[in-house]
């Protein structure tokens, strides 16, 4: 068998098209024929929680993942049919940064901000303090008033801002410090001993940018919001952020149809894997023509 491929994709208005855009037709079915390859190992990589995670695979058909990386990254799971059996040491990895303090005890170093409302408790974690907050286009003052509070605690935190756009609402995750999408992701790559080369993320918001960033190939849906491509763009090494555009098999690039453009552009030899009955044999004919025609001359 070929090298491992690590395919890591956010969920929501990433793979899942629960966004304004359009899906395009066959897009998702397609993302299930790569998923079952016995090359692909597949992440789940989003903000949800697991009754979360578990909710959208069913309602939108989703394959089975070999893992997912939960709450933001502060949790990760190894997946089975019948089991999900979380990583306890990255875990253990990530609870230092907090210095032994719990959720509850963070919450009262917040204390009150004018438009910050804790998120409910299904939405919080063990190493994951949640909050509501105003739609802000620049959050760096309450950022740096979040920080200054816990720092002056001696808490290590990492600051995770994005914004759900379908209802207007800022969205702060305080996390541990080496707690991150991308820190998570890594940190799985690293076990499964899979080179960069052989592992692609795509994502779409604000939670997904340190992984759009960082030197892990990736690709940002065509249906990204405007400010997280602006960002991405501006911060990324180009040779490692592909911006999805559509025109893949006549897919429009939004969802999982980005997805798969992404993987394609870094993994050429994937293309074949994705082509449909109709279009392999089109491609088949296409070779034979070529070849026909070089003989000729």
């Amino acid at each position: 068998m070929d090298t491992p491929i690590l395919l890591a994709t956010d969920l929501d208005r990433t793979l899942l098209p629960n966004g304004a855009q359009p899906e395009s037709p066959l897009a998702r079915h397609r993302f299930r024929r790569l998923a079952t390859r016995p090359e692909v190992r597949l992440a789940y990589v989003t903000g949800r929680h697991r009754e979360l995670v578990k909710a959208a695979m069913a309602e939108y058909e989703l394959p089975r993942p070999d893992f997912v990386i939960a709450d933001v990254g502060t949790s990760l799971y190894e997946t089975s049919a019948d089991d999900w059996r979380p990583l306890l040491d990255w875990q253990r990895t990530i609870t230092v940064d907090w210095g032994g303090r719990s959720r509850s005890e963070l919450t009262a170093m917040v204390g009150e901000l004018p438009g910050l409302r804790l998120q409910e408790m299904a939405k919080q974690g063990a190493c994951k303090l949640s909050y509501y907050a105003p739609p802000l286009a620049d959050p760096t003052e309450l950022l740096d008033c979040v920080r200054q509070r816990l720092a002056a605690s001696g808490v290590s935190v990492n600051l995770v801002w994005s914004s759900d756009e379908t209802t207007a609402t800022g969205l702060l995750d305080v996390l541990p410090a080496s707690a991150s999408k991308r820190h998570a992701l890594e940190f799985l790559r690293a076990r499964l001993r899979i080179p960069l080369d052989r592992t692609v993320f795509a994502g779409d918001s604000g939670n997904d940018l340190d992984v759009l960033v960082s030197d892990i190939p990736s690709v940002l849906v065509a249906n990204a919001q405007a400010a997280v491509r602006a960002a991405a763009t501006a911060q990324a090494d180009a040779a490692n952020l592909h911006l999805a555009r559509g025109g893949l098999f006549g897919m429009n690039g939004n969802y999982s149809a980005g997805i798969l453009e992404g993987v394609v552009h870094f993994i050429p030899e994937t293309r074949t894997w994705l082509m449909l009955a109709d279009e392999a044999a089109d491609t088949s004919i296409g070779v034979r023509r070529i070849e026909s025609e070089r003989e000729k001359e």
